[in-house]
């Protein structure tokens, strides 16, 4: 994988510095980016990034070796407006919704990926998928997974059009298991357990399930299984939940499908 160290003679320019920014640039810092290398255009950057010897809202370096938009998408607009035209610069997105032919309309003949992370980047636990242009080289795809294994781990797609689908599942996913959480939750509150309690237990639950599947590397109905006893407790649970037409299963598919469809629509009216 390629270093930081044409980052660090080039420069690179983060716009937008929010939460997923910050957790990048967090975590650019930590694996070796330099401050002073880095130009972060973001006019409500917060408080906590001042002197860290970082160029803020300077102008921007004349050839960047990367240029990261880490804007809202209702925000990408005004964004790609303001930043001038780059001939030798990896763009790197990680918007959702915004399609890679809206970038290379703003950056002709540019090298640019598209990065669909989520919110667990924050602590170092996100997964991004990544798709690059015509223009991408692999060295340029490396770069980028480089930056993104800053917060958690990378897959690349084959085609643009699985994007939608990745945001519908890993992207939305976070708030579906946050909802399973409350879910759980208020379901130990009503067999009894006090609420804190309650919560507490499903949180923990269903954190340490998520390691150990990721840890364990086995099929998840391997995991499932290994918890069930036939005729226990966890098998009536799952009789509940694998029923085929009321079960998690169906809701899950709907809801992904749902939230497919849905960045399906955003992208079309970009």
């Amino acid at each position: 994988m390629t270093d930081f160290n044409q980052l660090n003679q080039r420069g690179l320019v983060l716009v937008g510095c929010g939460r997923m920014g910050g957790a990048m640039l967090k975590g650019w810092l930590a694996r070796g980016l330099e401050p002073g290398a880095v130009t972060v255009i973001d006019p409500k950057l917060s408080p906590d990034w001042q002197d860290k010897g970082l160029r803020v809202n300077a102008p921007l370096p004349e050839n960047p070796a990367v240029l990261v938009l880490a804007v809202k998408p209702q925000m990408m607009a005004d964004a790609l407006g303001e930043v001038p035209r780059l001939t030798d610069t990896l763009v790197v997105s990680v918007a959702a919704g915004t399609t890679i032919a809206t970038y290379q309309a703003a950056f002709p003949g540019s090298p640019i990926v598209r990065v669909m992370p989520n919110t667990p980047a924050a602590i170092g636990q996100g997964i991004s998928a990544m798709i690059g242009n015509a223009a991408a080289t692999a060295a340029h795809l490396d770069l980028a997974e480089t930056l993104m294994r800053a917060v958690g781990r990378v897959v690349r797609l084959q085609n643009e059009d699985q994007m939608d689908a990745v945001t519908g599942l890993s992207g939305s996913g976070p708030a579906y298991v946050f909802h399973m959480i409350e879910a759980m939750a208020l379901a130990g509150q009503e067999v009894g357990l006090p609420a804190d309690l309650s919560l507490e237990l499903a949180r923990v639950t269903v954190a340490g399930a998520g390691l150990l599947a990721v840890d364990a590397d086995e099929d998840p109905a391997i995991l499932r299984e290994n918890v069930t006893s036939p005729g226990g407790t966890t098998a009536a649970g799952l009789r509940v939940l694998m029923d085929a037409a009321t079960g998690l299963r169906p809701l899950m598919a709907r809801t992904v499908r749902a939230a497919t469809e849905r960045g399906r629509e955003l992208g079309a009216q970009k």
